[in-house]
């Protein structure tokens, strides 16, 4: 941030300068006044360079050891600037309260004096508007802080000239409690920097504490419940790091969505978390959890989630009231027939413990993005076929899969009526060591064969199993 270096820079310049005229003016007049205003303006020195060192060190990248980057050493130098200030102005109220009640000093006031409260006034000013605008437009706490300090050197400035031109009067009306007015001066600059530094030096502590701005997790965590998906908002985190903030939350969503849905909700809470706080890296965890109102079809999906694994295809039909579930699983090709199976029996135990009145769960094996043409969709209700198309349907199945199997390659034919058509599953077993592609390849040969061999064949679910888990012949 060349621009943040360049503002800081030009304000050390104008500190030394100031500095140096004050103390040459404040020693020649002997004004107290004049010689806080120089010690005020060797303190914005200090903070100049300060605040030129943290500047360009903050906009360092962050690295291993600093993986938040370097952006708190603004907030470190803010409170080094205020500690240096109050020690110094407690210095200055000191000696003022000395000369107010036990020593008296001579002041000549001239137009030295004047002239050089007045310059300092105008570079103040001019240097104050410069700090801000940068410290508004990089949220920088150092700058801001050095701004700080410009802007009470007006005041106090301003504080000061009033105390020389009443001692200027009391020269000249002869009323000497007005020679005093310098010192009241230096006690009125001196409390004035003391109880700005001391609301500086607690900001800078507040974020070198990692004090989350206020009311501000309130607003994330709001802006965060009004994104669609969104079920839930928790643990909202914010910490400052200079003029960066960092937003850790945890989301909650629907455990049935998918991974695509979920990333697409994260990011839409992070746009929704930059509304308020502009310059935040946002982490958004997501957590899958089931909703009051889940549907078994989100509850599969779900446990899917859970075990890595995706599904398509889940139908679910309800007769009389139990429960039938199938569902279509994606798993990688270079597993084995065996390997596959033992991950999604897992999956069909849950799916059995978890969702109530089930009385059956079938599944399909696919290699990865090789899905399926969808399953019909299913009404809760059975039709009324007649029993003689439906044994007549059996004795297809069974001779067709006889002859792309073997006689002992086979065993389920379950055959239902499901609105008007025949739904078919079918168990077959596979040699344990074969590719989930060749598992899939004879699958879909046996639901091609199926439907064009078999009147009135709807849905069609293959489900292939490791031939050693086929029982012993007696």
């Amino acid at each position: 941030m060349l621009e943040k270096t360049q503002v800081a820079a030009s304000s050390m310049v104008a500190a030394i300068f100031l500095t140096s005229i004050k103390i040459v003016v404040g020693v020649l007049t002997g004004s107290l006044g004049i010689l806080s205003e120089a010690a005020h303006s060797g303190l914005d020195l200090v903070a100049a360079v300060i605040t030129l060192f943290a500047v360009r060190l903050a906009d360092r990248p962050a690295d291993a050891t600093h993986p938040y980057g370097h952006g708190k050493v603004e907030n470190l130098s803010a409170l080094a600037e205020a500690a240096i200030l109050v020690v110094t102005c407690l210095t200055i109220i000191s000696e003022a309260i000395q000369r107010l009640l036990f020593k008296t000093v001579e002041i000549d006031v001239n137009l030295w004096a004047f002239g050089v409260v007045l310059l300092s006034i105008v570079i103040d000013f001019s240097r104050s508007r410069a700090l801000k605008r940068a410290a508004r437009k990089y949220d920088s706490q150092a700058l801001e802080a050095d701004a700080l300090h410009f802007s009470t050197d007006i005041w106090s400035s301003a504080v000061v000239l009033v105390g020389l031109l009443l001692t200027k009067v009391g020269e000249w009306s002869g009323q000497g409690w007005l020679e005093r007015a310098d010192s009241l001066a230096a006690l009125g600059v001196a409390s004035i920097v003391v109880a700005v530094s001391l609301r500086l030096g607690y900001s800078a502590s507040l974020a070198l504490m990692d004090t989350a701005p206020r009311d501000l997790p309130a607003e994330v965590e709001r802006r965060a419940r009004m994104v669609d998906g969104v079920l839930d908002a928790k643990q909202v985190r914010v910490r400052r790091v200079g003029p960066a903030s960092f937003v850790d939350m945890s989301i909650a969503v629907r455990r049935g969505a998918t991974f695509e849905e979920s990333h697409g909700i994260a990011s839409a809470v992070e746009k929704a978390v930059k509304t308020v706080a502009p310059r935040a890296e946002v982490l958004v965890h997501v957590d899958p959890v089931a909703p009051r109102d889940e549907s078994v079809v989100d509850t599969v999906r779900g446990l899917a989630a859970r075990h890595e694994l995706e599904v398509h295809n889940v139908h679910v039909q309800n007769v009389d009231g139990q429960l039938t579930v199938e569902f279509h699983v994606e798993l990688d090709d270079s597993l084995t027939l065996q390997e596959a199976h033992a991950l999604v029996s897992h999956l069909e135990d849950e799916v059995r413990l978890l969702v109530p009145n089930v009385a059956e769960v079938n599944s399909h094996l696919e290699p990865a993005g090789q899905q399926s043409s969808k399953l019909h969709a299913a009404k809760a209700r059975e039709a009324a076929l007649p029993a003689e198309v439906l044994d007549s349907a059996r004795r297809a199945v069974g001779q067709i899969a006889r002859e792309e199997c073997g006689p002992e390659g086979y065993h389920h034919i379950l055959l239902r009526g499901v609105n008007g058509e025949i739904g078919v599953v079918l168990h077959i077993f596979l040699a344990d060591q074969s590719p989930i592609r060749e598992a899939h390849d004879l699958s879909t040969r046996l639901e091609t064969r199926l439907r064009q061999q078999i009147p009135h064949v709807g849905e069609v679910l293959v489900h292939v199993e490791p031939r050693s888990m086929a029982a012993p012949a007696v």
